[in-house]
């Protein structure tokens, strides 16, 4: 049995150490390889996992808190980091339910394995296409937003099929990032969060056997799987924002203090912490919702997450901006670490859902309607041939 990790202690002594070089690799476009090294060897990756199966016996919420505190340091580290504790928190939620996810846990266990997502991004249509073969499926697709995948062992994704008898269906399953026939496309170059490597993986005829599927679903159609990936998901990546928002705020408040009688400065540092309160008391509702994976799997639940991830993801992109007025034009200039801030908070608004397709699940469900509207063609099987 392994030892409990204290990852509180850990954001300590590691957030600093990914601080370094930060500037850096936002410029080269190159991921925090050299973090991972580090992560790796405090058996982070596997620090959800229950200590009986050999991880580190984190709580969902002190993962939070981990990413958060290392979002003031290192937001792509922090958020490539959340992309791969959403998987790990999923599986263990469905393990403790009888559902599949010991296995996954248990090779996360015995090499720190670097778990890769294509998560929400996907969605419920998914993208690629699927052919069956003996003993499986060959799978071609392109998936982008693959946070840690210069790094990254395993993915988790999806793809559709269309099955003769059921008709169009979404498989889910792993796939060695090492298999044949994938490769990286080398294509993330954006305004933020440029150090997260979230570039496009390519499947070309990539073999899935059978027995990896862990789950088939209808397509287009809201599946009961999102109510877990989205309650245990979302928390953990505003956490890695919202640790953005505070470093920006905190280095806004510093510089304006420098100012020295500016008669604008109080109002402006009188705003500043009203925004980034709204991002912080959004996130701690959706870790308290999430209750450290003790939650009901529905999708009031799930809705709840999804309307504080606007909230969150409005205040943080405004406490950044304030924090850039606050600056008084020095946080304008790259040397000075907030423009760069400034540009990673953005990403948050693309992570699902975006707001107005919150907005559309949440009023759907408000009017007694499923979440996602399905055209009654979708909701045929179709028939054999």
């Amino acid at each position: 049995m392994s030892e409990r990790i204290d990852l509180k202690a850990l954001a300590g002594e590691l957030g600093p150490k990914f601080g370094e070089g930060a500037a850096e690799r936002d410029e080269a476009n190159r991921f925090p390889a050299e973090n991972y090294v580090l992560l790796k060897e405090h058996k982070v990756f596997s620090a959800q996992i229950r200590v009986e199966l050999g991880g580190g016996g984190a709580t969902h919420g002190e993962m939070c808190a981990f990413v958060r505190a290392i979002g003031r340091h290192c937001g792509p580290t922090a958020l490539t980091l959340s992309m791969h504790q959403h998987l790990v928190a999923a599986a263990v939620f469905n393990h403790a339910h009888g559902k599949p996810g010991q296995k996954l846990l248990e090779k996360v266990v015995a090499g720190e394995t670097v778990l890769v997502s294509t998560g929400a991004n996907d969605w419920l249509a998914s993208n690629g296409s699927v052919e069956r073969t003996d003993g499986g499926y060959l799978v071609s697709a392109y998936k982008p937003f693959a946070s840690g995948s210069p790094v990254g062992q395993i993915m988790v994704t999806s793809a559709p099929y269309e099955d003769p008898v059921e008709g169009w269906q979404v498989l889910h399953f792993p796939v060695p990032l090492s298999a044949e026939g994938v490769s990286l496309a080398g294509d993330w170059d954006t305004m933020g969060m440029r150090a997260t490597g979230s570039q496009t993986v390519v499947f070309d005829k990539v073999f899935v056997p059978e027995e990896a599927v862990a789950l088939r679903r209808q397509r287009d159609a809201y599946h009961p799987a999102y109510n877990v990936i989205l309650t245990v998901a979302m928390p953990l990546i505003v956490s890695a924002y919202v640790g953005v928002a505070e470093a920006a705020a905190e280095m806004a408040t510093g510089m304006a203090a420098r100012r020295g009688g500016d008669p604008v400065a109080p109002y402006l540092l009188g705003e500043l912490p009203n925004l980034l309160t709204t991002a912080q008391l959004a996130a701690d509702s959706m870790v308290a919702i999430a209750n450290d994976l003790s939650f009901d799997p529905v999708t009031d639940t799930a809705n709840a997450i999804l309307v504080r991830k606007t909230i969150a993801a409005t205040a943080v992109m405004a406490t950044a901006e304030k924090a850039l007025e606050t600056s008084g034009g020095g946080g304008f200039f790259r040397k000075s670490g907030l423009e760069r801030l400034v540009r990673d908070a953005h990403g948050i608004q693309f992570h699902p859902l975006q707001e107005k397709r919150q907005q559309h699940f949440t009023g759907r469900m408000a009017l007694g309607l499923d979440p996602i509207e399905m055209s009654e063609e979708q909701k045929l099987p179709r028939a054999a041939e």
